[in-house]
């Protein structure tokens, strides 16, 4: 298996279990996930899976420390962290769930924290990046900052889950979008039943 270094940012939307899904299925694969996490995010982890935001990384080492990949913990603020650079090679990035508030200031270029800065770098570097906003209804200046990270490079897929694979759960669902972002990162996985042509 050819083993991927790949970035996950995860920002102040709703949507954590796609986030969460991701990772576990890149680090059971082996592969190498650098970690950004925004403040609004603990917020959203705090809300949707009730965990202690006081301990931070830790909660993401009790989950997934047990996966035989890598993960690797950058702490906000640190825009020296090697992420911040376009010459630390990596596969791609994806910032899942993506608030709005992110993607105005990816597509303005602003750099204000090591997210939105190792964002920068992905679309400078003509490297994949993937953006998974989660935001409804979707107003004019929504869309118009999304059309101009696509015509930038980014790839925007929008949290919408499908139904002709039959979901049977949430998490069904859940595994569809996060399945979605690992084909765009040319991840190989089984998180959902692909379509084969209908009878």
């Amino acid at each position: 298996m050819n083993q991927k270094r790949l970035i996950v940012g995860m920002s102040g939307a709703s949507g954590a279990p796609y986030a969460l899904v991701l990772l576990e299925e890149c680090l059971r694969q082996g592969h190498e996930v650098h970690l950004v996490v925004t403040e609004a995010a603990w917020r959203v982890l705090k809300e949707e899976h009730g965990w202690d935001v006081s301990r931070r990384e830790k909660q993401f080492e009790e989950r997934f420390g047990h996966l035989p990949g890598r993960l690797v913990w950058h702490p906000l603020r640190d825009i020296g962290a090697s992420i911040a650079s376009g010459s630390f090679r990596t596969d791609g990035m994806v910032i899942i769930p993506c608030s709005m508030g992110t993607l105005a200031k990816v597509a303005a270029g602003l750099s204000t924290n090591l997210l939105e800065r190792t964002a920068d770098v992905m679309l400078k570097e003509r490297r994949p990046l993937v953006i998974v906003p989660r935001e409804t209804p979707l107003s004019q200046i929504h869309l118009e900052n999304m059309l101009k990270l696509a015509r930038c490079g980014a790839t925007i897929v929008p949290a919408m889950p499908a139904f002709y694979h039959r979901p049977r759960s949430v998490d069904d669902m859940v595994r569809f979008v996060a399945g979605k972002v690992l084909d765009l990162l040319s991840v190989d996985h089984a998180l959902y039943r692909r379509w084969e042509g209908g009878q």
